[in-house]
């Protein structure tokens, strides 16, 4: 069966990576470091807008802290896995996403879409990074600083059954080809995604500055006990 838990123990080992030119590009996201930054931001948005568009809504999420890819799904089976690169060309680390266990190898839900498109987060939650340098120790091997390099160097191993044995997640957080023409927000994208399948991280949309940073305070707040590690928000 394609979504077997058999066809995620990994495969023979490769020579090498193969780059892969990304469709659309995995272009950086922009920062602000405070209130005002953020406030100016969202003036901005509403002045690139016409009349009848002002007063938007804002969608936010944890920006989490892992390795950016995109995922390839056809007529709803998991083809392929691309890191980010330098934004145009990244690596197939098709092989490796494979193993990733919160990872579904087919979606039912999707099986009419000729090419569903997802981008999001491969990260190593808090309690399996922990676990992992446990284990180093105990056989006297070197440790990972942290799990963001953790996760990376899982992915970034020609022999897949190195990830398979990490305690690596993915966490979509955008749909870039293939969504369904019903769905009118970033916010229902994400619903969407969790609805057939997927793991997203929370979300809060927003109708104003004083709104995201409320929200973003309660974040902050409850920071450290996350299960995994964030560097900050992102605001669309």
């Amino acid at each position: 069966q394609p979504d077997s838990p058999i066809n995620q123990v990994g495969d023979v080992p490769l020579s090498a990576f193969t780059q892969v030119t990304h469709d659309v590009p995995m272009l950086s996201l922009g920062n602000v470091f405070d209130y005002d930054g953020m406030r100016s931001f969202m003036r901005r948005v509403n002045d690139r807008l016409s009349d009848a568009q002002r007063n938007t809504e804002y969608e936010m999420e944890l920006k989490l802290d892992g390795l950016a890819v995109s995922l390839k799904y056809e007529y709803g089976e998991f083809v392929q896995a691309v890191t980010r690169g330098n934004g145009q060309t990244g690596e197939d680390i098709t092989q490796n996403a494979k193993t990733i266990r919160n990872l579904p190898l087919w979606l039912n839900e999707a099986k009419d879409i000729e090419l569903l498109e997802v981008r999001g987060e491969v990260l190593m939650p808090k309690s399996g990074f922990e676990r992992l340098n446990r284990l180093a120790v105990e056989k006297n091997e070197k440790t990972f600083a942290n799990p963001r390099n953790a996760a990376a160097g899982s992915l970034r191993q020609l022999d897949p059954s190195v990830a398979a044995s990490r305690p690596l997640a993915f966490y979509a957080y955008s749909l870039n080809q293939g969504l369904p023409e019903r769905i009118e927000t970033q916010s229902a994208a994400l619903a969407w995604l969790g609805d057939i399948g997927l793991s997203v991280s929370a979300v809060r949309v927003v109708q104003n500055p004083r709104e995201a940073q409320e929200y973003y305070e309660s974040v902050i707040e409850k920071r450290e006990k996350l299960p995994f590690e964030i560097d900050g928000m992102v605001i669309k």
